[in-house]
């Protein structure tokens, strides 16, 4: 005989009914959020495009299209930021309260004020680069100071977003309508753009004619486990490592695809190479493969103990690296990448037709024990990385203000 526990769907009561049907028209992603991501989405391409600017243009003036696109984001994060904190601290809204902790009497989600405060390091760092360039030249280095503090205000924007994202994620555990998953997603594409920054802050070290050097892969031991971890625990996503190194990964591409379409010659001197267009990035490092190597092992290591998980994550990861990039970098500086798809075809304005990179040969390179002591280390770090990764995604979870 039926009964209405076994048939909850056809028994449920018209209020039921109605109940589920407002929770589903309502169990939209906020629209905060959105614009967050749109927010780190702008700095991601303004970033790139900034670069190209300054390897194809030279600095002309502050006012370029790509700062705009990178300056947006802290426009975009202090509107959402002000806005969040005015409803929940002035005008009380129920549901905002409730998701939201106090800082010197003003209430707003943790997110916010992780945010609000690299709105400000970022929009204080615009005047203090410009009179920077006015009072020094171009930069020698991607970490000037004032670059430095960009960064770390684009690194709280970003941080900030992701908590935004991640208490909404935890809150909605158990939701109807699929909007958790809409949220990891949104989440893994966030913690992409979080890897391309990343592998832009160590880009001085994983140029492709460093790749021979063991400083390369400890930069990216010491970088990047603690993002593929810290997303891998906290979007408890099977493929987390894997979707976040296929977000950098893409974009690099397209980059390279998208950018040389566009025509562009020096404003500064000297012009050792004419320049038609503007310059893209270089091919990706192939991070993508690590990562998946990371998630197929974190899928069957779920009950052992974070010590030893990050131990052999650190040391597969740097195995994997190295297995592929090694070989993938004699390619690079060889004939046959020299193709639109690969862009190793592609040159600053200043480069010289004796450099390095034009003449396709490495960058000093490590051999023997300097090299195997560098993989070593590399593979220490990349074991540290991973474990406070850990650590730090599992207390993700937690998150839900």
């Amino acid at each position: 005989m039926s009964t209405a526990a076994n048939h909850p769907a056809v028994f449920r009561s018209p209020s039921a009914v109605a109940d589920v049907e407002v929770q589903s028209r309502t169990a939209a992603i906020p629209w905060y959020i959105w614009v967050g991501v749109l927010a780190i989405t702008s700095s991601s391409i303004g970033g790139a495009w900034d670069v190209s600017w300054h390897r194809t243009i030279g600095r002309d003036t502050f006012w370029t299209p790509a700062h705009m696109a990178i300056y947006a984001c802290g426009v975009l994060a202090g509107v959402i930021c002000a806005w969040l904190i005015a409803k929940c601290t002035f005008f009380r809204d129920p549901e905002l309260s409730a998701a939201s902790v106090s800082v010197f009497g003003l209430r707003a989600p943790l997110g916010v004020f992780l945010a609000g405060w690299g709105c400000v390091a970022m929009l204080t760092s615009a005047p203090f680069d410009n009179w920077w360039h006015n009072a020094y030249g171009l930069d020698v280095k991607i970490v000037s100071p004032p670059h430095a503090l960009l960064i770390l205000g684009l690194r709280g924007i970003s941080t900030g977003v992701m908590f935004l994202i991640l208490a909404a994620m935890n809150r909605a555990a158990h939701a109807e309508g699929g909007i958790y998953k809409r949220l990891q997603l949104l989440f893994l594409y966030v913690g992409g753009l979080a890897v391309i920054g990343q592998m832009f802050f160590m880009q001085e070290y994983t140029w492709d004619v460093k790749l021979h050097q063991a400083i390369a892969y400890i930069a990216m031991g010491i970088g990047l486990p603690f993002f593929f971890a810290a997303f891998s625990q906290a979007s408890r996503a099977r493929w987390a490592a894997t979707t976040t190194a296929a977000v950098y990964t893409l974009f690099v591409i397209a980059e390279i695809l998208i950018l040389p379409l566009f025509p562009a010659q020096p404003k500064l001197g000297p012009v050792f190479n004419p320049v038609t267009h503007m310059i893209p990035a270089k091919f990706p490092i192939l991070i993508l493969v690590p990562a998946l190597a990371l998630d197929l092992l974190w899928q069957r290591v779920k009950n052992w103990k974070p010590w030893q998980i990050a131990l052999i994550s650190g040391v597969l990861f740097m195995a994997v690296l190295t297995a592929v990039e090694w070989p993938f970098a004699n390619f690079l500086l060889s004939n046959a990448s020299k193709n639109r798809f690969f862009g190793t075809i592609y040159f600053d304005y200043n480069s010289r037709a004796t450099g390095y990179d034009r003449m396709r040969q490495w960058f000093f390179p490590d051999h023997g024990a300097v090299l195997y002591l560098g993989l070593l280390r590399a593979a220490v770090y990349a074991s540290i990385s991973t474990w406070l990764g850990l650590l730090f995604g599992r207390w993700m979870r937690g998150v839900q203000r």
